[in-house]
């Protein structure tokens, strides 16, 4: 086990002296629960790259998906700064495609297009998220932790918010060293949950430095979590339910590129590790952009509807969610960004909030893109994004309107909470009127949440650095913060010194 555990700041936590065992060995419980897990092959007939389509090697059906001067633009960026699969890999499944072959905002989502790499400006670490990273492949930024289980998905959003960890890309870390994110381990992950949180019982329900709660909830993402078989997905969750945790989520956009994914021997195991863990809460947190990735449209391109009115979701994707919401300890979430020429359209984010809510999960957050690498090509202005999701939620009912506006600033999850039109009376710079952020999540202990920031309107906005000049009240801290380069070179510090021992 550990010895230590010293946190020189609340973003940066350090394990000083490491376990000598290198492999994690389940308990009794464990391997008796892991006994009982089935893991069965899976056929998604996924499209790797763009050389099948360059090379006419795609399946006869799938000719014509990318049209002759579209795979011209993209072969002529092949091998150059602008080669948009170096950026992003291309990938697709079959079922996807199925569906996107009859869906313009379903193809913006999958396929590649020059434009993607007209402007290479934005984050390699996006919200500096590799500050909050005690043990690799983990972060530990709130209340909750969140996992890197898996580097790749079922097909690839254009968008991906992890576009450097699908891709391979080097980061930098907290040291100041670069290198690529790797994935979390079992035994590193689960020593150090009980170091920290064996440091917080002691300290009176609160750590010594960061002021953090215990580590109760972990998020399983990636890469997606449902592309690992079921015997490494019920390897994560047994140990974590072993070292304490109290609550689980499994982040996944699996729902809409593979649904059957979702079948009868994941859900047996689900059942299994519910009867042998039955206080720790599960959570399936699911992915879908656009209503066009789970309901039946007609030969006329209309939602096909049901004898009340509502629109009926495709067979496939119902049945799976019927089959993890038919288990009652296990909650559906839906979040999703608001992305250009997806889904920045009120009629359906309208559509998506009501059907999601009708089959019985909820709508937890819509996001403003992030500021990875090429942002400039996906995110649609911030006051746009929470105009569309305002007139989205008009006519929808209390509980079909539970979903926020978010944003990822390093301070923590920011809600838009507000957009203005008429100024404030007395206060300069409120003339075409405001936005407010409110923080909805702070790291370490949380000191700032429900603090407010104030800008004045720009909207072209499409990230914070937009609003720099039009401050007007940031008590949240938003536009005056530093990263903890002290603490950052803390870390690298001990590293080192555990890595030479």
């Amino acid at each position: 086990m550990y010895t230590r555990l010293t946190e020189s700041d609340p973003a940066i936590c350090l394990v000083e002296t490491m376990s000598a065992t290198t492999e994690y060995v389940p308990t009794a419980k464990e391997q008796a629960f892991l006994d009982t897990v089935e893991s069965p092959r899976y056929e998604r007939e996924t499209i790797n790259g763009l050389a099948p389509f360059f090379e006419g090697r795609e399946p006869e059906d799938m000719r014509g998906f990318y049209t002759a001067d579209e795979l011209a633009a993209l072969r002529l960026l092949k091998g150059t700064p602008r080669d948009v699969e170096a950026r992003m890999p291309v990938k697709v499944t079959r079922h996807y495609f199925e569906m996107a072959k009859h869906s313009p905002a379903l193809q913006r989502l999958v396929k590649a297009r020059p434009a993607e790499t007209a402007d290479l400006g934005g984050a390699e670490d996006p919200g500096h998220q590799m500050d909050f990273s005690p043990v690799e492949g983990l972060l530990h930024k709130y209340e909750m932790g969140l996992l890197y289980v898996a580097s790749t998905c079922s097909a690839h959003c254009r968008f991906c918010y992890r576009e450097e960890l699908i891709a391979r890309k080097e980061v930098e870390r907290g040291d100041g060293t670069v290198a690529r994110k790797g994935l979390a381990q079992i035994l590193e992950v689960t020593d150090y949950i009980r170091s920290h949180n064996q440091l917080v019982e002691q300290n009176g329900g609160h750590h010594p430095a960061s002021g953090r709660e215990k580590l109760r909830e972990i998020l399983l993402s990636g890469g997606d979590p449902m592309v690992l078989p079921n015997s490494k997905i019920a390897a994560w969750l047994s140990a974590l339910a072993e070292a304490g945790i109290e609550a689980i989520r499994i982040g996944t956009k699996e729902m809409a590129f593979y649904p059957d994914r979702f079948d009868d021997a994941f859900l047996s195991m689900l059942d299994a590790f519910h009867a042998a863990y039955p206080d720790v809460g599960l959570r399936i947190v699911v992915h879908f952009e656009h209503p066009d990735e789970f309901l039946q449209k007609g030969a006329d391109g209309d939602y096909v509807r049901g004898p009340n009115g509502a629109p009926v979701w495709n067979e496939r994707t119902y049945r799976a969610m019927r089959g993890i919401l038919s288990r009652g300890w296990v909650r559906v979430e839906n979040q999703s960004p608001i992305i250009r020429g997806i889904n920045d359209d009120p009629d359906a984010l309208r559509i998506l909030q009501r059907a999601i809510k009708w089959i019985g999960a909820e709508n937890h957050y819509f996001f403003c893109g992030r500021d990875i690498i090429a942002y400039r090509a996906f995110n649609v202005p911030i006051e746009t994004a929470w105009m569309t999701l305002n007139e989205s939620q008009k006519g929808l009912s209390g509980v079909e309107t539970h979903a926020r506006l978010s944003i990822t600033h390093y301070r923590g999850k920011t809600e838009v909470a507000a957009v203005t039109n008429e100024p404030i009376p007395g206060v300069p710079g409120t003339e075409n009127g405001v936005v407010i952020f409110k923080i909805l999540r702070n790291a370490g202990d949380a000191r700032s949440r429900g603090k407010v920031c104030i800008v004045g309107r720009n909207p072209a906005a499409i990230w914070f650095d937009d609003y720099a000049d039009r401050v007007i009240f940031d008590e949240a801290g938003l536009f005056d913060y530093e990263r903890v380069e002290h603490a950052r070179k803390a870390a690298g510090a001990a590293v080192a010194a555990v890595t030479t021992r």
